[in-house]
C-alpha cells in the first residue's frame, strides 16, 4: 500500500482495481481507508456527475429509465431485481414507496446523502448507473441501466439532476450511535400479550418501538411466536421453494432503502461461502459465514397466522427475510406454512 501513498483517490482505485480485479469496490474502499461513494466522487468530471439532493423528485422519474436492474445489500446479503419502475409514492421528504411487479422499494430519504450518475469507465470498472450513498459514504441503493434501457432518458436526469458544485471531496460523517434497547428489563408476559394482539405485519416495528426491544431479542423472548433453527436452513428453503415452484417474498434492507422481489425463484446455486439465487430477473448472495441466528417466526394477522425466516449476523443485524406471496386480505399459501414450519 505504501507504494500508492502519493497518489490521487481516483488513481489509487485504478491501480488497486487493475492489480485486484476481483475485489468488489465496497471491500477495496476498506483497503484504502476511505468509502465506496468517496472513490465514486474521486471521478467526478471524468466519469461520474454529481446531482442534487433532491431524491424523492429523481426518484418520482426512475420509471424513465424503462428496464434496469435495481441493487441494494447491506453487510452479508445483495439483492437484485432486474425490471421497471412502476408506481413511484413519495410520502413525505422523508419516505417513499416503489410498488409494481417487477420492483419493490421502501425507501428512507432522510438516510440518502450523496447521488452520482455514473458513466461507463472500464478502468474503474464503472457501469450506467445512478448510484445513492448515506453519510457514512456507504451504499445504499445503486439503479444500473441495462441494454435495452432508455439511454437518453439517463442522460437527461444526470443534466437536470446535476449539482452547481461539481466537487470530488464529500462531508462523510461518522456513523450515528447505536440504538440503545431495553432488552434486559422489557416485561415478557406484556410483550407477548402484544404480540398476540397483532392484526398486520407492518404492526411488528411500532410494538418493538413500544417496548424499546431489539429485533433479535425480541424473537429470544417471543415463545411460541419464534423458533431458532439450524443456519443452514436457509439452502433448504431457497432448494425446497425452488422444486416445489412456489413464488416467495424476499427482502433485503439497509437503514437507507429496503427491495423485495415476489415470485419464484430457480436457479440455487452454492459456492464456497455463499448461497445464490441466479436467474434471469433476479439475483441474491447472501454470505454464508455471517449467518449467526436463524429464526422461524409467526406474526399474527387479520388474514391469519403469517409465518417468515428471518436471518441475523452477529451484530443482531437482519440480512435477508422469506415471506411466502401474499398481499394483505389474502391469506398466507398452506404450502408456504408447510416448507416454513418444517424447518428445522
Amino acid at each position: 500500500m505504501s507504494t500508492m501513498t502519493n497518489l490521487s483517490l481516483k488513481d489509487k482505485w485504478l491501480t488497486f482495481h487493475r492489480d485486484n480485479p476481483r475485489v468488489r469496490i465496497r471491500d477495496a474502499a476498506r483497503q484504502l481507508g476511505t468509502t465506496e461513494a468517496e472513490i465514486v466522487a474521486a471521478f467526478t468530471g471524468s466519469s461520474v456527475i454529481r446531482l442534487e439532493n433532491k431524491f424523492p423528485e429523481l426518484w418520482k422519474r426512475m420509471p424513465e429509465l424503462g428496464y434496469i436492474m435495481a441493487l441494494t445489500r447491506n453487510e452479508s446479503c445483495v439483492h437484485e431485481r432486474k425490471g421497471v419502475f412502476e408506481k413511484v409514492g413519495i410520502n413525505s421528504r422523508h419516505v417513499g414507496v416503489v410498488v409494481g411487479d417487477d420492483i419493490d422499494m421502501r425507501m428512507f430519504f432522510e438516510r440518502w446523502a450523496f447521488g452520482f450518475a455514473v458513466f461507463e469507465n472500464e478502468a474503474a470498472a464503472f457501469k450506467k448507473s445512478i448510484q445513492v450513498f448515506d453519510h457514512q459514504g456507504t451504499a445504499v441503493v445503486k439503479i444500473f441501466l441495462q441494454e435495452n434501457s432508455n439511454h437518453e432518458a439517463f442522460e437527461t436526469l444526470a443534466r437536470e439532476f446535476e449539482d452547481t458544485l461539481q466537487l470530488p471531496a464529500l462531508a462523510i460523517r461518522p456513523a450515528d450511535p447505536a440504538p440503545v434497547y431495553n432488552d434486559d428489563q422489557v416485561e415478557v408476559n406484556t410483550f407477548r400479550e402484544d404480540w398476540s394482539a397483532l392484526k398486520d405485519t407492518h404492526d411488528f416495528f411500532p410494538m418493538l418501538k413500544k417496548h424499546n426491544v431489539s429485533r433479535l431479542h425480541a424473537l429470544r423472548i417471543a415463545g411460541d411466536f419464534a423458533r431458532q433453527v439450524a443456519n443452514d436452513q436457509v439452502k433448504s428453503l431457497l432448494q425446497l421453494a425452488a422444486e416445489r415452484e412456489m413464488e416467495i417474498m424476499v427482502f433485503v434492507s439497509n437503514h437507507g432503502n429496503i427491495q423485495i422481489h415476489t415470485g419464484p425463484v430457480k436457479k440455487i446455486v452454492e459456492i464456497p461461502g455463499w448461497i445464490n439465487v441466479m436467474d434471469a430477473a433476479f439475483n441474491l448472495h447472501l454470505k454464508l459465514d455471517d449467518i449467526a441466528s436463524t429464526w422461524v417466526v409467526k406474526k399474527p394477522t387479520t388474514d391469519g397466522l403469517v409465518h417468515s425466516l428471518e436471518i441475523f449476523d452477529a451484530n443482531g443485524n437482519m440480512a435477508v427475510q422469506f415471506f411466502g406471496k401474499r398481499k394483505p386480505g389474502t391469506a398466507e399459501l398452506p404450502a408456504w406454512t408447510e416448507l416454513v414450519t418444517g424447518l428445522q
